[in-house]
Parts: C-alpha cells; structure tokens; sequence
C-alpha cells in the first residue's frame, strides 16, 4: 500500500478505495439539519417547476382560447406568486448550499493539515511537499465546488427527470413514446463521458502537482538558479509541466465540448419530433393546444435535468479523484505514533543511550545506521563526526523520533523514546536543525516557539549567548522586527544564530546541534562555542558536526563511517587511534597547520 493508493479497512481485513461518499459522509453529519433543510427546499424547487406548466396549459386552454380575461389574470398571478416563491426557495437553498460545502472545505483542510503535522519524515517524503500543498488547496476546492452543484442540483435533476416524465404522460400518454427514445441516448451519452474523463481528472490532479512542484523548486533556489545561469533552463522546464497541465486538461475539456452540442442537437430534434407528433394530434382533436405546450415545456424540464446530470458528470470524476487524493492523506497514519500505555520520565535528567541501534529505509539496500551504540551523560558535549552520508543527522532524527529504530533501543532520560509521549520527548529536547528554519512573524515570535512564556529579559538573554543580540539590536524594530518565511530577510550566519537563540530559549535537558556552525565565520563560532558551553553546561549536548574545529573540545567524539562507530575519545586520542578521524582532521586541518 502507498501513499498514492490510499485504502481504508474493512472488518474482514480486506480493502476499498477512499473515495468520495466515504469522504464526505460522516463530514456531513454535523450539517444535517442544514442538510435536511437544504433538500426540502430544493424539492419544492422541483415540485413548484413542474406545477408551472399545467397552470401556463390552463391559461392557454381555459382562458386564450375561450377568451376569458379575469381567468388568464387569476391564473397568470398564480404563476407569478409560484415563480416569485421560487426566487426565494432558490436563494435560501444556495446561501444554506454554500455555507455546507465552505464548513466542509474548512474542515477537510483543517483534518489534512492535523494530518501532516502527525506524520514522521518517512510520510512527508513519500508525499511531497508540493503534493501536499494541492491536496490542502485545490483538491479541497474540488470538494466544496462539487458540493455547492450536487446539494441544488442533485436532488432537482432526478425528481425534475421523474416528474417530468410522469407529467408529460398525464398530458398525453402517447405523445410520450418519444422519450423512450431521447432517455437512453442521453444516458449512453453521460455514461461515456464518466468513462473516459475519470481517468484524466486524476491526471490533471497529479499534473498540477508536478506544476507546484516545479513552481516550488525556483522560488526556493531562485538564487543558485541565478547564480549558475540556469534561467532558460527552469524556463523549459516550467514550460514543459505547464504544457503537460494543458494538454491533459484540454483532452477533457475537448471530450465535453463535443458532449454538450451532442445534447443540445438531442433537445432540439426531440422537440421538433413532439411539435411534429403533436401537431397532428391536435388536428385531429386528440390533444389541446395548451397540452402540446406544457408536453413540450415538460421535455425541455425533463431534457435540462439530463443537462444538470451532465453538468455533474463533468464535477463528479474530478471531486472524486480529489477525495482519494485527500482521503490518501488523512489515512495515512503515521509510522511514528504515540504509545498506548505511556510512560513518562520521573525526571528530566538529560541521559541518553543508544542501545544496538540500527535504521535502514524503506527498500534502501543497506541499513544507514548498524548496530550503534553510546550512552551521555548531563554535563557532558558528545560530537559526532564523520563523511557524508555516514549516518550523523540520522542519529539526531532518531533521538528526536522523528523515525522509529527498526532495531535496538533509543533511551532518553532513561525511557525508551518509543514510550513516551511525542510532546514529552520533545519538550526535552532542545534542536537547532542544520538549516536553521525561521517563520514568517517576528524574531520574538519565532524566539517563542521555544517557550511561550518566554520573556524579553529570557530572549534578549539566548540572544546574546547565541551572539545574535547586536544585530538584533541594531534592527529597528528589536525583538518585534519582520521575518519572512524561511529567515530569508537575514544572512545565513544571522538565521542560525537565530536559530540557536530560538533553541536556548527552550531551557531544555538535552540539546542538539546538528551542524549549525557552518554558515558561521571562524571567530563567531568560537565565540558561540565558548558561551554555551557556560550556558548549557549542565544539559546533555550532541553536536553533529563536519568541521573539526568546532569539536575539538568535546568531552566525546564518535566517529561514524558508513553507519558503524569506528571511534570513540577525546580528539588526542583518536588521533592515536582511529584511521577515520585522523584523515578528516587531516584533510581539514594539518593543510592549515592547526592540528593538535
């Protein structure tokens, strides 16, 4: 099962696709008053609809033909009273429609975005962020869009088709056999159109998916776009996405345009069929003229209830391949979840232990990380060291939790992190990310996410020991200055030092920092290093580093290599002992005449 098949289960253990009746219906049981009230209004739509007619045929044969002038005004305001009746209907039942598909809208944005900030890594990179920013946008819109049309027109088109037809027989039963012929074509007809535009509304879905992924990528790196003079390139590429959008999108909209004349030629033969028909029954006294006008009023009902139909079928394959898409994500549940039976740590002690640790991906061909083991203690800096790719950041997403071991034991503050609550590992937890994410607001905002309750005297305090506070200070507004999404508004050096500030103002027992020195110039890290190691002297510190100089001082050092510690000490001795250390140090210090 995927991420892109989303199914639901069944108590017999089988499974069915999550379509578009799942999705919305246990959604819309909260609305079923407005619901109920919704389709007794649209119903009398209908009803009134089809009243008007018999009263349009009485004027003509009670009061035209017989020239009976008070009849035609006591009729014709009845008609007028009906058709007035029916403005209101029709405006109380959209304004109630619509209120039921944007509570709905808002409410599967609101399950989705629940969702995503439920799963582990694992769910966000099998999904995509693009694909889920569609899926919480244009595929909800699908949603409520078809909503809006099914609430009014879903029930008026069936009880306007069958009550048509049981009219146009009580006007003239023979006239009717032309429907016989009309019905089945318009259904063969829709049946066509579901047929072949089901497939391709699921691949405009994933069409426009690709777009905002594409779209997503040259926002994001629109300075090394620029920078390697790949311009025309991410033009082409744009292009090509766009141009696959279009094309898919054309191949359905060119399927309706050739269904929607068919039709109207369908309505317009079979209402010269019923004139042609009607005309010599009226000739030959078998029919009132005023009957032939309501037959035929009742066929024009009957046909544009067929057209409604149409017009749903056009709604319908892609709200359904938006409600599996949707309904992909909503259940998914995540690989990381919280424990049934939790267990919380009697105190916030700081030790951490990694106990035959191993972690491999999905289908990867070799575990990242095999069979690692280590244990640190509060008031002590573990570094962890070691080539791309050899497992360090892995380390910190498994202390973190934001994926699960697939063997051994990750121990924080002395409970296995399987076992705690989510929120309880994580408030003990202090991270400062390898990129230092910032979000749009201002820097106290942002500075908050550590500790809410976090005041001006706390952040100004993390600023300076993240040597953040003279920049800061010098920005006109302080502590309330503007951020834009991502930290973009400052320099790299300027985001992780925010970043880091953002992590003390946690006052958590364990921190981590996985390689948030890099973007820092030699004398600012030195710097940085030397107050938090006053400032977090009690706390357990990890640092995931790939620059030696920042580690030289750990009471620790781990040397990863290909997903196994090959050495653990202190930098003097593992350049005694560790082949692997020695070379890192070397290709990053003996060329500069710093090794010890």
């Amino acid at each position: 099962m995927t991420a892109t098949e989303p199914h639901v289960s069944e108590p017999n253990g089988r499974t069915k696709p999550a379509g578009l009746i799942w999705l919305l219906g246990s959604r819309m049981r909260v609305h079923r008053r407005a619901l109920v009230l919704v389709l007794g209004l649209v119903l009398a739509q209908s009803i009134a609809n089809l009243y008007l007619p018999t009263l349009n045929a009485d004027i003509i044969n009670n009061g035209v033909l017989k020239g009976d002038t008070g009849y035609i005004w006591r009729t014709g305001g009845l008609m007028l009273g009906v058709t007035l009746g029916l403005s209101v209907l029709a405006i109380i039942a959209v304004y109630f429609a619509s209120r039921i598909a944007m509570s709905v809208g808002r409410d599967l944005r609101s399950e989705i975005f629940t969702s995503v900030q439920h799963f582990s890594q694992r769910e966000m990179n099998e999904f995509g962020a693009h694909s889920l920013i569609t899926r919480n946008t244009n595929d909800v819109q699908q949603i409520q869009l078809f909503l809006v049309i099914a609430l009014t027109m879903l029930v008026a088109a069936p009880v306007t088709a069958i009550g048509g037809v049981i009219m146009a027989l009580y006007e003239n039963a023979t006239l009717s056999a032309v429907l016989l012929v009309i019905i089945p074509i318009m259904v063969a007809v829709i049946g066509s159109l579901l047929a072949v535009a089901i497939p391709l509304f699921r691949t405009v879905q994933k069409r426009i998916d690709l777009v905002n992924q594409v779209l997503r990528d040259q926002i994001a790196g629109v300075r090394v776009v620029r920078a390697f003079v790949q311009g025309r390139r991410e033009e082409e590429r744009f292009a090509g996405a766009n141009a696959q959008l279009t094309q898919t999108t054309l191949s359905v909209t060119r399927i309706f345009a050739i269904a929607m004349p068919a039709i109207m030629a369908i309505l317009n033969l079979s209402s010269v069929a019923v004139v042609w028909f009607g005309g010599h029954l009226i000739d030959s006294g078998s029919m009132p003229i005023g009957n032939l006008i309501a037959f035929l009023n009742y066929l024009m009902q009957i046909l544009f209830a067929v057209m409604m139909a149409t017009f749903m079928a056009i709604l319908v394959p892609r709200a359904a391949a938006s409600a599996e898409r949707i309904g992909a994500v909503i259940n998914t549940h995540s690989t990381v979840v919280e424990p049934l039976s939790p267990i919380i740590p009697s105190q916030q002690s700081g030790t951490v232990a990694f106990e035959n640790v191993s972690f491999n991906y999905p289908g990867a061909e070799k575990p990242v990380l095999r069979n690692v083991s280590f244990e640190l203690q509060p008031g002590t800096t573990t570094a962890i060291v070691g080539s791309t790719g050899s497992g360090k950041s892995t380390i910190a997403n498994l202390l973190l939790r934001f994926f699960d071991v697939t063997g051994g034991t990750v121990l924080v503050n002395g409970v296995d992190v399987r076992q705690q609550p989510l929120e309880t590992l994580w408030g003990s937890i202090g991270i400062v990310p390898q990129k230092g994410y910032l979000f749009s607001g201002t820097v106290a905002s942002n500075l908050r996410m550590g500790r809410h309750s976090a005041t001006d005297a706390d952040m100004w305090h993390a600023l300076e020991v993240a040597q953040a506070r003279d920049f800061v200070s010098s920005m006109s507004q302080g502590l309330e200055e503007e951020i834009s999404q991502g930290g973009t508004s400052v320099s790299g050096g300027q985001r992780q030092r925010l970043a880091i500030a953002r992590a003390l103002t946690k006052q958590a027992s364990v921190y981590v920092l996985d390689d948030c020195f890099s973007a820092l110039d030699a004398a600012t890290d030195a710097r940085v290093r030397a107050s938090l190691k006053l400032e977090i002297r009690d706390a357990t510190v990890v640092i995931i580093s790939q620059r030696v100089s920042s580690i030289l001082a750990a009471d620790q050092i781990l040397v990863l290599d290909d997903g196994e510690i090959v050495g653990r000490g202190r930098h003097t001795e593992l350049l005694k002992t560790c082949e692997t250390y020695r070379e890192i140090v070397e290709s990053q210090l003996l060329n500069h005449g710093n090794a010890a």
